[in-house]
């Protein structure tokens, strides 16, 4: 029996700009096609060994259920990560574990504002913001940042004109995702300063801490939480870090105790994260130094040869990513929905065609973002060499 009442709600969830082309992807694979994945930060760099040991030797059996909280020793290997990067204060009763950064997003939009409210943010932005602000009932306001100026944040007065009655909170990605800006002490003691004046909370998105390149500094939430707990959420996510987008394992964190309460209530509803997962990644505090400094370092190559060899493409415009592994490329084509589809469908290189994610789902404006793409970088240099060479010839024909 075909059915014709899906709700409404249903029908206004957004599309992912990530996944949408995926049908394509697999068709073109089905030929025989090699697809370099450009359009997905899903990294090819090996989780830690003494994580995927964890998992060769797990015996226990049945798996149970995990606490509504997190797994006592795995958020003991939190508190020590944090406190380790000097934030001394950050205790357990701070952290909800969530199944993965993406619910930390959907229960901060859903303890902060009620159905109708704003959450302003800065576009191009996380996609998976649309998706959990319709699924909760929330307005996402876009304030424009533009790549001319690396994609950093506007004038307070720009910022602050998008402020009205319904507005609950200001959202930030940093480092960003889409964009690759990390933003200075400057921009984030802004938007502090704007979230004290309009009572707003503060939530940031900091999956990406750790990729920054170029001597920068990233300045983290946690900087400012102790001054003012009441407002500031930090949101948290071990899959870029450690290489485990497939163990979906988040963090919300925050000093204000309401906040914290809530979302456990959240939790209790969904019962637990995944068990193994929890138990892989309480081996955090066990992972070496020299496993990020040579990740770090693996990014910034990449980086390095995405940029250079993108910048050689005739009418491609981009800015030099600070951090994450993502950017914002400008192409010489109107429509860069249609490009992307052609790509997979039409176009091949040597048995071999890219898949990138058309940017105008990465906007709140419609119109914004139809001539531009977002690249992750996660692949290795050979690869991305390749995918540029794929990008150049294509362009060409298209």
């Amino acid at each position: 029996m075909k059915n014709t009442t899906v709700s409404k709600r249903l029908i206004s969830v957004p599309a992912s700009p990530i996944r949408k082309l995926v049908p394509y992807a697999m068709e073109a694979k089905r030929q025989g096609i090699k697809v370099l994945h450009l359009n997905i930060g899903d990294p090819d760099i090996k989780t830690p060994d003494v994580m995927i040991d964890v998992l060769n030797k797990w015996t226990e059996n049945p798996i149970r259920y995990g606490q509504s909280q997190g797994e006592g020793k795995f958020i003991d290997a939190l508190v020590s990560y944090y406190n380790g990067l000097g934030y001394g204060f950050v205790d357990a009763k701070n952290i909800q574990v969530t199944t993965g950064g993406s619910e930390a997003i959907s229960m901060a939009f859903f303890a902060v504002c009620q159905p109708g409210e704003e959450v302003i943010t800065f576009e191009p932005y996380y996609a998976n913001y649309n998706s959990y602000a319709t699924i909760n009932g929330v307005k996402i306001v876009p304030v424009l940042t533009k790549g001319e100026t690396g994609f950093h944040l506007p004038e307070r007065q720009v910022i602050e004109e998008k402020i009205t009655k319904k507005t609950k909170a200001i959202i930030i990605c940093n480092p960003n995702n889409p964009t690759g800006t990390v933003y200075t002490r400057a921009e984030m003691e802004m938007l502090v300063s704007i979230c004290e004046k309009n009572n707003l909370f503060l939530i940031s998105d900091e999956v990406y801490r750790e990729f920054v390149y170029d001597g920068k500094k990233h300045v983290s939430i946690l900087e400012f939480m102790k001054k003012y707990p009441d407002k500031m959420i930090l949101l948290d996510s071990l899959s870029k870090r450690y290489s485990l987008c497939g163990a979906r394992l988040g963090m919300f964190v925050s000093l204000n105790e309401d906040l914290i309460a809530g979302v456990l209530r959240i939790a209790q509803g969904r019962l637990s994260s995944g068990l193994i997962d929890q138990e892989m990644a309480s081996k955090l505090t066990q992972v070496k130094d020299s496993y990020f400094k040579e990740v770090h370092k693996e990014y910034q190559t990449r980086r390095d040869v995405l940029y250079n060899g993108l910048k050689s493409i005739p009418g491609v415009f981009l800015e030099k990513p600070e951090g994450a592994f993502y950017t914002i490329v400008k192409l010489p084509v109107t429509d860069t929905e249609d490009f992307c589809q052609w790509l997979l469908s039409k176009f091949v290189h040597e048995k071999t065609t890219i898949m990138i994610a058309p940017a105008a789902g990465f906007y709140g404006t419609k119109g914004r973002g139809k001539n531009e793409v977002r690249i992750a970088y996660v692949l290795n240099t050979r690869d991305l060499e390749k995918a540029i060479e794929i990008l150049r010839r294509a362009l060409v024909e298209y």
